[in-house]
């Protein structure tokens, strides 16, 4: 089977999205930041047999997101599933509401959220393509599609990248390609974010089991029977 690559590479759902899309005999590029990680993401990996590799890159800078999906395919082939779930830089960050935001608070989500996703897939989707065959998977969150003012400039950036997926997905109608979103709106267990929010405020907080989500976007991609999936734990 071809590669699966993951963008954004946590403790989180990256790495149960790794194990689930392994598991059906897929090749794992892991993509993340923080490079000291990799280590334990590939021996957790290989441990169930499990084909991987790792790269650290800033995926916001389009030359090294360029220079790591070029790694990974000289090394395990042309990407045949892409995944596009990075993660905060900063996971205890609180993102000012948006009333209070202004026009370089959301440039700077668009940056580092929305041109990524568009960069990648140029990057692996000619290829696809090409071949007739290939999955898109782009996360965002519930801002996406329920108001959340506290989100501030991500709110409207999560909305850009859930309609890049599914415009993406009607327009490659026919091309044996399809994308999706899979819309979360929640702390996911284990993650970065939901460690810090845990510290700051204590338990009870809503979440969500990063394995369920795997389960969910394993199926989003072998059904191609819809186009997104959605998680609230929120309301």
């Amino acid at each position: 089977m071809e590669p699966i690559l993951i963008v954004g590479a946590g403790p989180g759902l990256g790495l149960s999205i790794a194990h689930r899309f392994g598991r059906e005999g897929r090749p794992v590029a892991l993509i993340s930041r923080n490079q000291e990680r990799h280590g334990g993401y590939l021996s957790s990996l290989r441990a169930e047999g499990i084909e991987a590799v790792a790269v650290a890159a800033d995926i916001a800078d389009p030359a090294r997101a360029r220079a790591a999906v070029e790694s990974v395919t000289e090394r395990l082939g042309p990407i045949g599933v892409l995944y596009y779930g990075p993660g905060a830089a900063d996971p205890a960050a609180r993102p000012a509401p948006i009333l209070q935001i202004g026009a370089e608070d959301l440039d700077e989500a668009v940056r580092t959220t929305v041109r990524p996703a568009v960069d990648l897939t140029g990057l692996v989707l000619p290829g696809m393509i090409e071949r007739g065959s290939g999955t898109l998977l782009y996360v965002a969150g519930l801002s996406a599609v329920v108001p959340l003012p506290m989100i501030g400039a991500l709110a409207p950036a999560s909305a850009a990248v859930r309609t890049y997926a599914l415009t993406l997905n009607a327009a490659l109608a026919g091309t044996g390609v399809q994308a999706g979103a899979i819309v979360i709106g929640g702390l996911v267990e284990r993650g970065d974010v939901h460690r810090a929010a845990v510290a700051a405020v204590g338990d009870g907080l809503p979440t969500l089991d990063p394995d369920e989500l795997a389960d969910a976007a394993a199926d989003l991609a072998s059904r191609r029977d819809r186009a997104e999936v959605v998680f609230d734990a929120l309301s």
